[in-house]
This record gives structure tokens, C-alpha cells and sequence, in this order.
């Protein structure tokens, strides 16, 4: 389970959810699907997806497989990491919980968030959650010499090229790895 499919003659990338008997497994699709069809053979990589990590992968647009989609050329990454990984144990986890300043004053007040801590923000569309992301980014970036990674899932294209523009113009790009999903593709 897990391990990455190649379909030949493709660029298609199929991830293995279920073994189903006789050779026969489950799959997803991680990009678009054009071209696929019955009886198309597939190799099994033997490894689960993986990506690049890294400061390479700073002011990097790149999708879930780890392909750059910002035509600046490949991740130069010293580092690939598989996509599904165990999670830190709780010794290798830091045991303060120390608040991180965020500069948005309605967070700090009601949400506060943890140091190294995840955030996730859900919405509808346009009630601006990638707006409060960008905040958080800059104020980070700024204020704690931090670094983010923002994973845009079901971003329209035009929000994704707005959020890398406006990363840009803010001076933080080199602080910030950007992963897209947009909502025209499977998963």
C-alpha cells in the first residue's frame, strides 16, 4: 500500500490504496487522468511518493508530487522525502508550549497557535482564508525570521498566482515553499 504505479507510455502517477487479490490493487490518481484506459501496463515503483525537502524548496511552487509548476526550472533539493511517514515520537517532540505571536490580534486573543505547530485555516470561497495566510506568512517571516510551507488545496489558479505575487513583492518569498492542488484536478 502506498507505493507509487508509473502507467507506460503516460505521465500519469497512480498511488496504491487497497490490494484487492490477484494482482489486482486499488489505486488514485494524483494528477489528471487523459490517456488512461483498460489494460494499460503499470509499473510499481517499489517506493511510496516522494518530495523534495529542503531549502531548495523555498520560494518554489510545486504540486503534490513535488514537480516544480513554476517554470523555474527543477527543485534543486539536497533531500526526498516519502509523502507518508511516521509521525515524530513523543520524545523528538518539544514538550513547551510556548504561543507564537502571529501579529494578527484577533488570532492571539482567541486562537492562539503553539511554536512549530500545523495551522489549517477552512472556508467557503472568498471569506479569506489565503489572505489571513498571507498574513501569517509575512508576520513570520518578519517578525521570527520563521519559515512556512503553504499548501493551497482546491486553489483557484488565479488565487495561487496572487498569493506567489504577493509573497514576492513582500520580500518573503525565499521563506516560503508553495504546494498546489487547484480545484480543476483529482487529488
Amino acid at each position: 500500500v502506498y507505493h507509487a504505479l508509473k502507467v507506460e507510455g503516460t505521465a500519469i502517477t497512480l498511488e496504491v490504496q487497497q490490494q484487492l487479490g490477484d494482482g489486482v490493487v486499488r489505486t488514485i490518481a494524483l494528477g489528471s487522468t487523459d490517456g488512461l484506459k483498460r489494460n494499460l501496463l503499470a509499473t510499481n515503483t517499489e517506493r511510496a511518493i516522494s518530495v523534495p525537502v529542503g531549502a531548495g524548496t523555498l520560494g518554489r511552487i510545486m504540486d503534490v508530487l513535488g514537480r516544480p509548476i513554476d517554470e523555474a526550472g527543477d527543485v534543486q533539493a539536497s533531500d526526498h522525502w516519502e509523502i507518508h511517514r511516521a509521525a515524530p515520537s513523543y520524545e523528538d517532540q518539544s514538550s513547551s508550549t510556548e504561543l507564537l505571536e502571529t501579529g494578527i490580534k484577533v488570532i492571539d486573543l482567541m486562537c492562539p497557535f503553539a511554536k512549530g505547530g500545523k495551522v489549517g485555516l477552512f472556508g467557503g470561497a472568498g471569506v479569506g482564508e489565503t489572505v489571513n495566510m498571507m498574513e501569517l506568512i509575512n508576520n513570520i517571516a518578519e517578525a521570527h525570521s520563521g519559515l512556512s510551507v503553504f499548501a493551497g488545496v482546491g486553489e483557484r489558479t488565479r488565487e495561487g498566482n496572487d498569493f506567489y505575487h504577493e509573497m514576492k513583492d513582500s520580500n518573503v518569498l525565499d521563506k516560503v515553499a508553495m504546494v498546489y492542488g487547484q480545484m480543476n484536478e483529482p487529488p
